[in-house]
């Protein structure tokens, strides 16, 4: 069992309030994404869950056990930190089993389940190595494997891929979205990328300034942001927003489209905008245009790869109007 529940959690730092009044529910077996803009309050929030820092006020149950106080080692959670902090003189089969040793575990229970973890991230043959002779990659699995020995209740990551480059963040993506589908544990993931928290979450947290601004399934937060910020924060290009009389429109202060909500053509047409293509950004599969509209500024657009598109074209914008999203003076969505 691994649900977790924080019930009014508030996080102060001297005067500094850090975390104002939090309550979140995480189900048993749940893969669960903390995101937002650095800082925003995640890592400190996932810290506050493991032991690391102590909160201010409100509790925290574990199992529905209230684990406000207890020291880390008695909540039954394994963290992987974004630094790896593996010891350099031990091999990695001593790095994965050190918890082990340490809980006084029988040399047979310590070595059955070093070998399980190594299978289950293929290290098998890098057990006798030590983590400078390893990939970034394999070091972060290092890491990961001592944390499975333990069999804790729910894993926490804190940015564990930020070190890695590019490629490797994606193959990491995918490892550790697997793992949570064999081990079948809960798992609390914090990133500011919000690009890793869509293809990886069960469901996400939207943190911002210490607050939770949403929290739902990928595509909840989506189709139906919650507000203005989060509407902004997930999907990538992010959303355009137009204000005063184009929303007013709409019966709106703010109206929003996504990038790949647009009908593009080079030709007038009904209800279109008229822009300037400033920079086109050709990837490929996908094109992004950044285009001058007239009388409401710069917006991104997404279109077919295929498409060519030079600085200076002048093409015309017709929003879905099936897809526009509208927000209120505070920003909440309408």
């Amino acid at each position: 069992m691994g649900s977790i529940q924080l019930s009014h959690v508030n996080k102060s730092f001297g005067e500094v309030q850090v975390i104002p009044d939090i309550s979140l529910e995480i189900n048993d077996g749940e893969f669960v994404v903390f995101v937002g803009p650095s800082g925003c309050g995640k890592s400190t929030l996932l810290r506050l869950i493991a032991g690391l820092e102590d909160t201010t006020s409100g509790t925290i149950l574990l199992d529905g056990q209230d684990m406000t106080k207890a020291p880390p080692a008695r909540r039954g959670l394994a963290m992987v930190f974004q630094s790896y902090a593996l010891y350099p003189h031990m091999t990695v089969r001593d790095n994965i089993a050190f918890p082990l040793k340490m809980a006084k575990a029988s040399k047979e229970v310590i070595d059955q389940k070093v070998e399980y973890a190594a299978r289950t991230l293929n290290l098998s043959s890098y057990l006798d190595r030590r983590p400078r002779a390893l990939s970034g990659g394999q070091r972060q699995r290092v890491a990961i494997g001592r944390a499975i020995v333990r069999e804790p209740k729910a894993f926490l990551f804190d940015e564990p891929l930020s070190n890695l480059d590019a490629a490797l963040r994606v193959n990491m993506r995918l490892e550790i979205t697997e793992l949570h589908q064999q081990l079948k544990t809960t798992m609390i993931y914090v990133t500011h990328d919000q690009v890793e928290a869509m293809t990886m979450a069960d469901r996400i947290v939207v943190l911002n300034a210490g607050n939770v601004e949403q929290f739902g399934s990928p595509l909840d937060l989506y189709n139906k942001p919650a507000n203005r910020f989060v509407a902004g924060f997930i999907g990538s290009p992010k959303m355009n927003f137009v204000d005063g009389p184009e929303a007013a429109k709409h019966n709106a202060h703010a109206i929003g489209v996504r990038p790949e909500h647009f009908k593009l053509s080079r030709e007038q047409q009904a209800g279109a905008w008229r822009g300037k293509v400033s920079v086109a950004e050709q990837l490929g599969s996908d094109t992004f245009l950044h285009v001058q509209v007239e009388g409401l500024g710069l917006m991104t657009i997404r279109t077919d790869g295929d498409q060519t598109f030079e600085h200076g074209d002048d093409v015309y914008l017709t929003p879905d109007q099936t897809r526009i999203y509208r927000f209120d003076a505070a920003g909440k969505a309408i």
